[in-house]
Parts: structure tokens; sequence; C-alpha cells
């Protein structure tokens, strides 16, 4: 009797949960026809809720938003772009140009999302992937309800969006992967215990903490092949990236291989000068201000050269960190940076630069010594190309 209730009760559930997800589809498809009245043709939605950072990410978006508007010129295809940055379009634009040296074209239309908190790490103390990534389903229905698109490419990782895009909006899915969320390599570093910045030194020191957090995991990368076997296109940007896409989404034939754009033509053109006419000897890393790039290990390092160098060495010695911002809590963790340095009594021999301009980064390469990237598997370094 309590099964055949049980049952009886399960089935109600999927009942509701699939009329909900056909009346949601049919409204959906309203919405679209709407939409096409407002703008008439096809419209490629692009998910980039930090548009407005100036990392490799945000290089790629802006190049790709280039090249459609290029290759699709005369053919009635509009760009919509998914962003939490609330700033001008204007002001969007005219970064883009400023910090990657992209021009675009001014008939982009940005729809602002509300909710972006709900894909920041700082939300989700515990359970970061699955929060994260549960946070991006919410933010892509608001996303969704802002405007339905014939085609729908996610440029920052975002894959729990895919369903939804595609089952209710009826779109066709692309997307440009950087970054797997989850990884072999994830998983190995927490079956070998060893600490990182996403696997906190006390569960490493756990057998029992990383037994779970390994089951957690693998469970995570399951749904993540769910959803990503979703995408009608994949692009990814090296080789690395391919190889764990494929391990875990399966999907090898819609996956394809797109090299990051990195036009070395302006650092082309810029004039060297020789390490002997530069009187301060730099030491210069470009990435964003994220935990991943692991600046505390650049400002270890570079505290345990300036113990073992002559201190008149030191006054001609500098440590410039070049990066970008995508919210306050990058900006606090520049603070904390500083306060290292601080702690270190080190902070004379270090400067950073925040949110710079393309001219300001050539002038910063220009002057620079030598060049530093600490991220564990880097899966392309393109902010050392950039």
């Amino acid at each position: 009797m309590i099964w055949l209730v049980l049952t009886r009760f399960i089935i109600g559930i999927l009942v509701f949960c699939l009329s909900f997800i056909w009346i949601l589809r049919i409204y959906l498809r309203h919405l679209k026809k709407q939409h096409h009245k407002e703008i008439p043709g096809t419209t490629i939605g692009i998910f980039h809720p930090y548009c407005n950072a100036g990392g490799g990410g945000e290089r790629v978006l802006w190049c790709a938003v280039r090249a459609i508007q290029e290759g699709y010129r005369n053919r009635n295809v509009s760009i919509i772009i998914y962003t939490g940055d609330h700033v001008p379009p204007e002001t969007l634009i005219s970064n883009a140009e400023k910090r990657f040296n992209v021009i675009i074209e001014k008939s982009i239309k940005f729809e602002y999302l509300q909710r972006r908190r709900w894909v920041e790490a700082a939300k989700y103390p515990i359970l970061t992937l699955l929060g994260q990534s549960l946070g991006s389903f919410l933010l892509g229905f608001e996303a969704l309800f802002l405007h339905v698109p014939d085609v729908y490419i996610d440029t920052m990782g975002y894959a729990f969006t895919f369903p939804l895009f595609k089952v209710l909006g009826g779109a066709k899915i692309g997307c440009y992967v950087h970054y797997p969320t989850i990884s072999t390599d994830m998983l190995a570093r927490v079956a070998i215990n060893l600490p990182a910045y996403n696997n906190s030194g006390a569960i490493a020191r756990s057998r029992n903490l990383s037994s779970l957090k390994l089951g957690y995991y693998k469970l995570f990368a399951i749904l993540y092949g769910f959803v990503g076997r979703f995408a009608d296109i994949v692009m990814v940007n090296s080789s690395w990236t391919e190889n764990h896409i494929n391990s875990i989404w399966n999907i090898s034939l819609r996956t394809n291989r797109v090299y990051p754009p990195c036009d070395v033509s302006e650092f082309l053109k810029i004039k060297q000068i020789p390490d002997s006419e530069k009187r301060i000897k730099s030491i210069v890393a470009v990435a964003q201000f994220r935990p991943e790039k692991d600046h505390p290990l650049m400002i270890m390092s570079y505290f345990s050269l300036l113990q073992v160098i002559p201190d008149e060495l030191k006054e001609r010695v500098r440590f410039i960190f070049v990066g970008s911002c995508r919210d306050e809590i990058d900006e606090k963790r520049v603070e904390d940076y500083k306060d290292l340095c601080k702690h270190l009594s080190i902070e004379d021999y270090v400067e950073f630069r925040v949110n710079v301009t393309f001219e300001e980064l050539k002038t910063i390469l220009q002057e620079g010594t030598i060049g530093i990237h600490t991220m564990w598997n880097e899966h392309f370094g393109i902010s050392k190309k950039h």
C-alpha cells in the first residue's frame, strides 16, 4: 500500500513538472515571436555576465562579436549580450577598444541581468561548484525571459544554462570553453590529498573529508557532462581543454579547437629597450586577480628573491602585477595582496596596476625585463599574449 501511494506521488510530481515545462515552453515561444517583432531577423544571444572585465575571456568575447559583425554584415543578424555589468553600452564598447584594441560597431543590444550575485563564488562557501552552477541556471532563466534568441552562445563556462535555452527557448546552442568547470586533474588533486585554492588544507589533511569531496566531484562531473551534451557546437581554446571536455561531455564530433585571438601586431611595433638601459628591472605578471592565478605564490617567491640580492640592487627591482578586477570581491583580493606585501615589508618594491588600458599595457611590457605566470594547469596562457 505504501509503495502504491509513493509511486502515485512520484508519477504526480513528474506529470506536474512535465506539464509546467510544456506550458513554459509554449509561453516562451510566444515571447520569442514578440521579440522577433522588436528585432527582426536572426538574433544571437551571448551569455557573458562579466563582459566589462578585462581578462582573456573578455578579449575572446569582443573578438567573437567583431567576427560576427563582419561575417554577417548584410544578413539581418543582431547580437544581444546578457551582462550583469550595469554600465552604459557606449562605455562597454569603448572599454573593449581601450583594453583590447578591438573596435566594435555600436549596433549591439545589451540585456542587463539583475541577479548576477547568484553566480558569485562568495555566495557559496561550501559546495561552491554546485552552487554557482545552479545559480547560473537561475540567472539563465532571467536572461531567457529578457530575450529569447535564435542562437545562444555561452562564453563564460555556464553549461547549466544550455538545457534552458535549448528545451524551453528552442535555440541552437554554442559555447566557447576556456576552462572546464571540473576536470580529471581536479579529481586527482583531491584523491592524493593535495591542497589548492579550491581544496582547503583541512580537507586535504582528512582522508574522510577528501573521500566525501571526491564523491561530490564525481557526481558533479556526471551532471556537468549531462548539461554539456545539450550543446550543438562546442569550441575549446586548447588541446588541454579539448581532452577534458571530450572526456566529460563525450561529444567529440561536435567539439572544435579554436585558439583564442592573439594578435601580436601591435606588440611587434613596440620599440625594444635594451635591459642595459633600463634603470629599473621589472618583473611583470599579467593576469586577472582571481584565486587560480596564484598571486600569493608570486609574492612569496619575490620575497625570497629579495632576501638574497644585495640592498643596492633591491632599489632597482620592481614586481608589477597587471590585471583586471571583475567586481568588489576581486578588488578586495587585491587589497589582501597589498596587505601581504606590507606584512613581508616588500610593499616599496611592488606595484599593482588594475584595469589598465591597452596603451598602458604596451608601455609596461616595453619597460619590463622578466615575465612570470604561476597558474596551475594554465590551459592557454592568453594573458601572456594579449
